[in-house]
This record gives C-alpha cells, structure tokens and sequence, in this order.
C-alpha cells in the first residue's frame, strides 16, 4: 500500500482504489480497467485474463450482417493497453499474450473504401458513404508497440517484434523483429545465436 501511496498520491490511490473495484465488478477476468472507457459491442469482445487498460480507450467492434463470428475482437493473457489505445474490428482482430500497447495507437482491421484490386471506391462518394473493406489483424505474442502506432487492415505483427514509436504498419512484420517507419520496416532482427539485436 505504501509503495502506491508513493507513486499515486493520495487522490491517485483512492481513484485506483475506485478503478480496481469497478473492474472486480464489471471486468472479472481483467487486471485492472481504467475510465473512462468507451466500449461499442461488448458482446463481440473476448477480454481474455490479466487485461490492464489505461484511460479514454476506445475498443468498437461492428459485426457485419453475414458475419458468423460472435467474437471479433478478442484479447490473450496479461495485455496491456495504455491510454487513448483505439481499437476498430468488423472482421477479426485477434491480440496475443503479454502484449504491450503504449498510448494513443490505432488497430483497425477495416477501411472507408477500397483502393486498390477491383472496384475501388471513387473520389466523388463521400468517405463516410463508401461501402467497408475489411482483413484481419493479428498481433502476437510479446509484441511490444510504441507510441502514436498505426496497424492497419490484413496486417500480422509476428511474435516478439517491436514497432517503433509513430510508425504505419501497413505490411506483415515477420517475428522477432525491430520495424519502424511510415510505411514500417524491419531495421533490426533478433539472433538468438549471439543474443543480440542486429541490423537486417
């Protein structure tokens, strides 16, 4: 008790204190849920175990009328999310174990049209009226993302790897590695022969 007395204060202890009581509540299999949090179709959620999360997240799933899936975005053991994390699933986003999501990243498996392949969508439809284009996202286990991260639609972060602060991820990014950059590259792969870093 001392030692969140210390780091908190006494108004941060009391509102942890709150905080650990709501999730005891609300959020059985949780950590620890910080509010406020913005939650759309909490139906379509698998929050996993050990869930931490930081204030003003948003986690919206919208299943699509020919979907079967119930769970679209499900979440794997000791996650932890900090705050302002938005997260967007209509087709599947899947979060691993022992993941670690710094503030004010983006997830989405989904687009405001398409642009590129067939039938892509025209400049003159207003962005909001262009039909979803969907493909889902899977990040694995011990991924770490930085801060002001972007993932987008189709992508998977292989186990281990590392996205830099401010990078896109617009591609897959293979496992144990280091990406980052607009659009995310591998700069750095893990040897586990000299157990070391190294540049790719």
């Amino acid at each position: 008790m001392k030692v969140y007395l210390k780091r908190y204060g006494i108004f941060g202890f009391v509102q942890l204190m709150f905080y650990q009581i709501y999730t005891l509540i609300f959020f059985r299999t949780a950590k620890l849920i910080r509010l406020p949090i913005d939650i759309r179709n909490r139906r379509n959620i698998d929050f996993g175990f050990g869930l931490t999360c930081g204030r003003y997240c948003r986690f919206e799933v919208h299943p699509s009328k020919n979907s079967d899936e119930s769970i679209l975005l499900t979440f794997g053991k000791n996650v932890q999310v900090n705050d302002f994390v938005h997260i967007v699933a209509i087709d599947k986003v899947i979060i691993g174990d022992n993941v670690l999501i710094a503030s004010k990243v983006f997830i989405s498996d989904s687009n405001h049209g398409k642009y590129a392949g067939d039938d892509q969508s025209p400049p003159s439809v207003a962005p909001a009226s262009r039909a979803l284009s969907s493909s889902p996202v899977k990040i694995c286990d011990n991924v770490w993302i930085g801060e002001f991260v972007s993932v987008l639609q189709g992508v998977t972060i292989g186990s281990g790897s590392i996205i830099g602060t401010m990078s896109v991820v617009t591609k897959d990014i293979p496992p144990n590695s280091i990406a980052a950059g607009t659009p995310a590259k591998v700069i750095k792969r893990f040897n586990f022969e000299s157990g070391k870093w190294e540049k790719a």
